[in-house]
């Protein structure tokens, strides 16, 4: 009854918005309730909206347009007018950032198809293209997938993070996770079959159904915030025309300004064998048969994730790493998450990197490859390779030197507003240069650059002080800057760091290993002693530092820290904790956990 009623709300409340809009609004809704008896929630709803479309209209649709094209005197003002300044972070130069001028770009309705063109539908794609229509503008969405090179696996529109990316990670992160607890729960008094056992099929079935469910509200919405879809490969003809190469043959477009937003994809290793038996994290999601013995080349983050639920869900994993491990995170972090691993069972092969994959006849592959340092060579066999070593952005395809669009590295640089070196194109999402490489950023990102193209914002995004998690088996989260970013931007004898490891109270019945559960706040060492960055490994590391990472935005200092009430018991609270420092030498390690 309640799902039929909330299905039955939403419909009657679009048909509401609908009347309520038309010139006999006041005429249509009188007569609907002088002549019905109508229940209190649909009153309710009724009222709700006429209250809202009250507001609108008095106010001034955001991002309307007078005759020329231009915001009209309704548009948001963004951060302008009486706002007060960003807050000025010690190592964020925003005021040079916020100095700049806003280029807006105003449409010119009629001598192009389209005001705008995303091209990309993914995280950044679909953001930017549905607040653009929000705003008022007339757009339309490029989305292609091309099929991997190993087992041709593609997916519907939404991008990485719906379809091969963060989504079905964190569930298989999720289903590791379940059969570690459900193994724990004996220990609580639980009675458990020995026997439970994970079936990878049942997931991945389970994980796709999500995925296609995700990959049809994607295209209704667009539907409904009438975004044109058009599933199609872009390439540019000049710097308002592109080529679309779809099904039913070529189709040339035009118009007014283009952001680019497709993304990248896992790269390949220069090898014999590479594209023809190894996979990357494209294809893991939708594999039809079970991993077994996996060899994971490649210890950044999303080596590291699947090599953990992989082990999680009852399979060997191997970790091979060329250099370092978490490249780009704080180092002392990434050795105690690799070090977790390790004692978990994950092997990982140091300092090596592959020569060869042979695929043997019983179907098993042969991967040959050696030390950087020494140059011993070794082998050994695995039933599935999988390549964790990088990703490409994808310009190639995108013919951008026909629109002039400066490449660097197969990204794109663009200034603080996401404007290329090309007056009417932009970029946002994983395609640009020097940018996290997040999907929170470039949905953030492709919204503010819709407002401020449209609707007359200036607000930019700040791509520092971004929060992010490793969903490893005991995850890492962090924000700001890692203590050897600190210490190369103001030196060892300015940075103090308080560090401590804890217990979770969850871990003490099944008598789990805390030896890696740690955490570190990267501070200035005088004055208000201002927090440069935060460090977490532990249980939920996600749900722990988003809050706190609000905070650290907002100048969070030591002194108010540590002077934050904690709730207790939970890990977060061991932030609150923190009083020793490494320079003191004193140990870390906690004697209780109650005062």
């Amino acid at each position: 009854m309640n799902l039929c009623n909330s299905r039955f709300s939403v419909t009657f409340v679009r048909q509401c918005s609908t009347i309520l809009t038309s010139p006999s609004a006041g005429i249509l809704q009188n007569r609907c309730l002088l002549t019905t008896k109508v229940p209190n929630w649909i009153s309710s709803s009724l009222s709700c909206v006429q209250q809202t479309f009250q507001r609108t209209m008095n106010s001034g649709q955001r991002g309307s347009r007078d005759s020329t094209g231009a915001p009209g005197a309704g548009a948001s003002g963004g951060s302008g007018g009486g706002a007060p300044p960003p807050f000025q972070h010690p190592h964020c130069d925003r005021t040079a950032m916020y100095a700049q001028p806003v280029r807006k770009m105003s449409t010119k309705g009629g001598s192009y198809d389209y005001d705008l063109i995303v091209i990309g539908g993914g995280s950044a794609g679909l953001a930017c293209a549905k607040e653009a229509v929000l705003n008022g503008a007339r757009v339309a969405c490029l989305d292609y997938v091309k099929p991997t090179p190993t087992l041709g696996t593609k997916w519907g529109v939404g991008g990485t993070c719906v379809n091969v990316g963060c989504i079905p990670k964190k569930l298989m992160h999720q289903a590791s996770l379940l059969g570690e607890a459900v193994h724990e729960a004996a220990a609580y008094g639980w009675n458990v079959d020995d026997k439970i056992k994970p079936d990878w099929n049942k997931l991945v079935q389970s994980v796709q159904n999500h995925i296609k469910s995700v990959n049809w509200v994607t295209r209704v919405d667009l539907r409904d915030k009438k975004v044109e879809y058009i599933n199609g490969l872009g390439s540019f003809v000049d710097s308002h025309t592109l080529l679309a190469k779809l099904k039913s043959g070529d189709r040339t477009i035009t118009a007014q300004t283009f952001v680019i937003a497709v993304g990248g994809r896992p790269r390949y290793p220069d090898i014999p064998g590479a594209v023809e038996y190894g996979i990357t994290s494209d294809d893991l999601f939708s594999l039809d048969r079970e991993p077994g013995k996996t060899l994971v080349v490649g210890a950044g983050y999303i080596g590291l994730e699947c090599a953990g639920f992989l082990k999680g869900l009852g399979y060997e994993p191997t970790v091979m790493v060329r250099s370092i491990v978490l490249r780009g995170f704080d180092q002392q972090m990434a050795e105690l998450v690799a070090a977790s691993m390790e004692e978990r069972g994950i092997p990982f092969l140091r300092k090596s990197v592959p020569l060869s994959v042979e695929k043997q006849d019983d179907g098993k592959l042969l991967v040959k490859y050696k030390n950087a340092e020494t140059g011993e060579e070794a082998e050994d066999v695995f039933d599935t390779v999988l390549w964790a070593i990088g990703r490409k952005g994808l310009v190639d395809d995108l013919n951008l030197p026909n629109a002039g669009v400066t490449v660097q590295k197969d990204k794109i640089p663009v200034d603080s507003q996401e404007a290329t070196n090309v007056a009417n194109i932009y970029a946002v999402g994983d395609i640009i240069y020097g940018k996290p490489e997040l999907t929170p950023v470039a949905v953030l990102a492709g919204r503010l650059l819709a407002r401020r193209l449209y609707g007359g914002a200036t607000q930019r995004m700040d791509y520092k002080d971004v929060a992010t998690t490793v969903f490893t088996p005991l995850e890492y989260a962090c924000v700001g800057l890692s203590e050897e970013d600190a210490v190369k931007e103001y030196g060892a004898d300015e940075i103090e760091v308080f560090h401590g490891y804890y217990k979770p109270t969850e871990f003490f019945i099944p008598q789990k290993s805390v030896r890696y559960c740690y955490l570190k706040a990267v501070a200035e060492r005088h004055g208000d002693q201002r927090v440069y960055g935060l460090h977490y490994i532990g249980p939920v590391a996600g749900e722990v530092i988003q809050g706190f990472a609000a905070a650290l935005k907002s100048g969070l200092t030591i002194n108010t820290l540590i002077n934050t009430v904690g709730i207790h018991p939970t890990t977060a609270e061991e932030f609150t904790r923190l009083a020793i420092t490494k320079r003191s030498g004193l140990d870390p390690t906690p004697a209780s956990c109650c005062s």
